[in-house]
């Protein structure tokens, strides 16, 4: 994807060859993934796969382009904004998303092998909004985050690559990287919330294929 120039919450624009154009032709670059990806079955709360971290990827071939379309046609079943491997089975840290910011623009990508920045106090604002996970189906609970999140990695090719979010696509850089990393939201909740969550998962019905735990 062609690259775009970077610029921080004071308008101040940034040096870093790395960073994507995510929005772009993001429609068409979803929907050529999804129709050649097959949609798999999610995985839930419960699953091994789910509470560890993940293997990096060190193979940038085939078979992980068709992971990543298998992943877009499998969020897109499932009505998600962002999936990781684990949450389809894979032990592999990659995650792909089709995600608007506050602002209604839509970001489409994939990304491997990421790793959050740390952030500086003053950059901290926390949002408290509501989460959920398709690996906790019906289930919502408020969760602060920061509302501003850059994660670097590696696209499909193995490029090196960061990509920067806002308000609700910085949730889903956060929510998707702790993914790969073996954390669901709900390890971020307390007890109560936590308990309270599971119980809306249980009292539902996923509206999506999942893979029924052992």
């Amino acid at each position: 994807m062609a690259q775009q120039p970077v610029f921080d919450q004071d308008g101040e624009q940034r040096v870093d060859d790395a960073f994507i154009d995510d929005t772009t032709d993001a429609a068409e670059r979803e929907a050529a993934h999804r129709e050649r990806g097959t949609s798999r079955p999610i995985t839930v709360v419960g699953n091994p796969v789910l509470h560890k971290e993940c293997k990096d990827v060190t193979e940038f071939g085939d078979e992980l382009a068709q992971l990543i379309d298998d992943m877009f046609a499998s969020q897109r079943t499932a009505e998600g904004v962002g999936l990781a491997a684990n949450q389809v089975g894979v032990d592999l840290k990659v995650f792909v998303y089709d995600c608007p910011d506050d602002d209604g623009v839509r970001h489409t990508g994939a990304i491997c092998n990421p790793v959050l920045d740390e952030l500086p106090p003053e950059r901290r604002i926390l949002d408290d909004s509501n989460e959920g996970c398709l690996s906790v189906p019906g289930a919502y609970a408020p969760l602060a985050r920061p509302d501003y999140a850059v994660v670097r990695g590696q696209d499909a090719q193995g490029n090196p690559i960061a990509i920067e979010g806002t308000g609700y696509f910085a949730r889903c850089l956060q929510h998707e990287t702790d993914h790969l990393y073996g954390y669901l939201y709900i390890d971020r909740l307390s007890k109560r919330d936590r308990k309270d969550a599971l119980r809306q998962m249980a009292e539902g019905e996923p509206r999506y294929p999942v893979v029924a735990n052992a």
